[in-house]
């Protein structure tokens, strides 16, 4: 098995030894320039005339310290030269040091990637990454294993939520039909009537909870039947009017612009979408305050904006109320089941969009929904 260690030490072996071999290689062509211009004889003259043996070793002396300072200027010029090659070689070795370890390490760059990219949303995503079984394949195989356990543990809890909320909704039927058949009989007490008031009040949002954790489940599986090219702008247009009378009462300024624009998708959950949004606008705005609903599009994607006044929000909780049963402070506690964003979000995501929530400067909120667009109006 070659393991990416040996791989590290063959490449890296393989620069250090070739920048080794170009330094002295350098070197020794400095060198052997000045051993050949040493070799070269100063005077051009065949015959040597006769001298005493004084003159002779006087010459001797001469020629050896010629000699001498010749050997040292060389060594000097070597040495420089030495130093040079060694700054240009440190410097190709850390340009080609870097490279190769950008060619090793790509593949963990790109699981670091992948990794990255998938969510709770995207749980059915793998690495693959392809290649030799090395430590990288195992780890990415290891994490390819990880996410198909993970992605089973959560398509058991939407299975889990989706069929507790179905089951339910017969016994707490059961209970409406009783409590009315209560409350409808002979002789009741005023007191009777105001617990049956109140219990069919809790039992309306105990229903209006159950759909709403249905309607998340089914959309969080992915389960859009009936995909239809929906007119988004429409869509946005029927969740207005089904609730004039609430922005009326709450005397809110709402101001509707948009487009055709078209997506693919399922009406029923699309038209669920619009509703919670415009629904929470209206719950949490402040009494005769604003509201604008924008439609947006172009040939890939379509963009519905919700923007609301109101008090100053904080950012950084904002942005968790995507996730179920959030809500900002304590004020809102028992105005809805704390489900509408988070729905909102589930059916983005499953026709491919994406939800973001952001504090406004002044005050309020804006929410906008991005989905892919679909054939053209």
């Amino acid at each position: 098995m070659r393991t990416v260690r040996q791989r590290f030490t063959a490449l890296y072996s393989a620069v250090f030894l070739g920048s080794a071999a170009v330094l002295l290689l350098i070197a020794n062509v400095v060198a052997s320039n000045r051993s050949a211009a040493v070799r070269t004889a100063p005077d051009g003259s065949a015959s040597v005339p006769t001298v005493r043996l004084a003159e002779a070793q006087a010459r001797i002396a001469t020629l050896q310290a010629q000699l001498n300072a010749q050997e040292a200027d060389t060594a000097r010029r070597l040495v420089v030269g030495s130093v040079v090659a060694l700054a240009v070689m440190a410097l190709a070795s850390l340009v080609l040091g870097r490279f190769v370890a950008g060619r090793v390490l790509r593949p963990l760059r790109a699981m670091t990637a992948a990794t990255r990219r998938i969510s709770a949303d995207n749980l059915h995503e793998r690495l693959a990454v392809r290649g030799p079984d090395d430590e990288v394949k195992g780890l990415a195989d290891t994490i390819d294993a990880l996410l198909h356990r993970l992605e089973g543990a959560f398509a058991a809890e939407r299975r889990f939520v989706a069929n507790a909320s179905h089951e339910l909704r017969t016994p707490l039927a059961t209970m409406r039909a009783s409590l009315d058949v209560a409350a409808a009989k002979p002789g009741r007490v005023p007191q009777t009537v105001a617990l049956a008031d109140r219990l069919r009040t809790e039992l309306d949002q105990m229903d209006r909870l159950l759909e709403g954790l249905l309607m998340l489940a089914r959309a969080q599986n992915g389960d859009l039947p009936e995909r239809t090219a929906v007119v988004l702008g429409r869509v946005v247009s029927s969740a207005l009017d089904a609730r004039a009378d609430e922005i009326a009462a709450r005397g809110l300024d709402v101001q509707a612009t948009g487009d055709d624009v078209r997506v693919r998708g399922n009406r029923t959950l699309l038209l669920r979408m619009a509703d919670n949004l415009i629904d929470n606008g209206i719950r949490h705005n402040d009494p005769g305050g604003w509201m604008r609903v924008a439609v947006s599009g172009d040939a890939t994607k379509a963009v519905l904006v919700v923007e609301t006044g109101g008090r100053e929000l904080d950012p950084a909780r904002v942005a968790e109320l995507g996730r179920p049963f959030r809500r900002l402070g304590g004020d809102r506690i028992g105005a809805g089941s704390g489900l509408g964003l988070s729905i909102v979000r589930a059916v983005a995501a499953a026709h491919g969009g994406a939800l973001e929530l952001r504090a406004r400067p002044g005050g309020g909120l804006r929410a906008e929904v991005a989905l892919p667009a679909g054939t053209p109006a």
